[in-house]
């Protein structure tokens, strides 16, 4: 018998029989026994969920729910994309991980492709990782080689105050938020967080110490902090006068997020993170380094991975850039994406409407946003709260208007009720 007929659909059966038991049991029962055999990082799960298809998920309990969050800006094309599903099914069944001894047509043509649509100069390179977190890691790694001289040693990295770059204790080191940091502490390397949004603040604190500057275009974990055109560039002449790399954190904005592939275009930095919508939900992050000058930084045994780059994420995020160019849904997105955050302006109850394409914040006048979160998943919507009065939207990219404006009309009455 050959390799390509010994499993039988019996011994597909066999293998997903847990998983099916599992599935017929209710919400409660799962609960506990995630809560019994899961580490609780997470807390308590609010849902257990089983199937997805287009813009819903259902749960345990047969409960159907608009999907407003997408996996937090991850599922760009929704849930079970008949694409997306069938690219990865004939790649894992043609072949699946190769480790980075070798590569893959796919990891080729998708780093090509990634080339093409940031419009990077010759030269420019890319390196594939598995998360955000590790394509930042990367990104860290990368500008401590821009050290400066015994003389004159750059030791500094600039972040922005409200940054979130991830949880390893690379990333950390780079993200605000003290209760993320302070049990881990002390971190790794030497960060000067400034106020997001200031020119003034990158022009006083980039000098010869600083190697690299790290940016968000817009600060999604804070709550949707848009910066403007004018602060991106500013940061990247700021940066170059000054021998300083730039790099964007593009992995919550990337990949038409905003109604552009790249919220920072047409500014290039030195660096730029993706991840989450990248792979429209199978892993893959992915650090793109611009120009020769600065792909020369890193080379051969200066930093790996074993799963990055393998064959099956690279066939899912060139599915992906596929269905965004061949659909059109950067025009959609932009068109979709204006229209709510007109109307969330006029719901009583919100205080202020922020945003761009498919990633929006809007703001309670009273501090109830993890009632309202509550509120909504009991009424069929998956929302997400920033913070105590900051509710965040990043649905699927082929949402519709009328699927978003199901969501308007609930969201007055759950506000009133939370």
């Amino acid at each position: 018998m050959s390799e390509q007929t010994a499993h039988t659909p019996k011994t597909i059966e066999l293998a997903t029989d847990q998983v099916q038991e599992l599935a017929q049991l209710s919400s409660s029962v799962l609960a506990e026994r995630y809560q019994q055999s899961l580490l609780g990082v997470f807390g308590a799960p609010r849902r257990v969920l089983v199937r997805g298809a287009g813009r819903h998920v259902w749960d345990a309990d047969g409960n159907q729910y608009l999907d407003l969050l997408g996996g937090i800006a991850v599922n760009t094309l929704g849930h079970a994309n008949p694409l997306l599903t069938s690219v990865i099914a004939s790649q894992l069944a043609t072949l699946g991980h190769v480790s980075n001894f070798f590569t893959s047509p796919s990891q080729i043509a998708l780093a090509e492709k990634l080339l093409e649509i940031s419009a990077a100069p010759a030269g420019s390179k890319v390196f594939f990782a598995n998360s955000g977190t590790e394509a930042n890691e990367a990104a860290l790694k990368l500008t401590r080689r821009n050290a400066g001289t015994e003389e004159a040693p750059r030791t500094r990295v600039i972040a922005l105050e409200q940054a979130f770059h991830g949880r390893t204790l690379g990333a950390l080191s780079l993200t605000y938020k003290e209760k993320y940091r302070a049990p881990f502490a002390p971190p790794p390397g030497n960060v000067t967080w400034i106020p997001a949004g200031d020119i003034d603040a990158p022009r006083a604190a980039v000098d010869e110490t600083v190697s690299a500057v790290f940016i968000e275009p817009i600060q999604g974990e804070a709550g949707v902090k848009m910066l403007s055109a004018q602060y991106l560039q500013a940061a990247r002449d700021i940066t170059r006068e000054a021998g300083a790399l730039l790099v964007f954190d593009e992995v919550q904005t990337g990949m038409g997020r905003t109604g552009s592939f790249f919220a920072s275009a047409p500014v290039i930095p030195d660096v730029m993170t993706l991840a989450k919508g990248l792979g429209g939900g199978f892993p893959i992050g992915a650090m793109i380094v611009f120009g020769q000058e600065n792909t020369a930084w890193l080379t051969p045994g200066d930093h790996g991975t074993t799963f990055g780059g393998n064959p099956v994420a690279c066939t899912a995020g060139l599915a992906v850039i596929h269905t965004i160019e061949s659909q059109n849904l950067l025009d959609q997105v932009r068109s979709n994406g204006h229209w709510p955050r007109e109307q969330l302006a006029a719901v009583p109850g919100i205080s202020a409407v922020r945003g761009a394409g498919m990633l929006t914040a809007f703001e309670l006048a009273q501090a109830n946003a993890p009632k309202l979160v509550a509120a909504a998943l009991e009424a069929g919507f998956i929302i997400n709260a920033t913070d105590d009065s900051t509710i965040r939207l990043a649905p699927p990219l082929v949402i519709t208007q009328e699927q978003l404006g199901g969501f308007l009309a609930a969201l007055p009455p759950l506000i009133a009720s939370a």
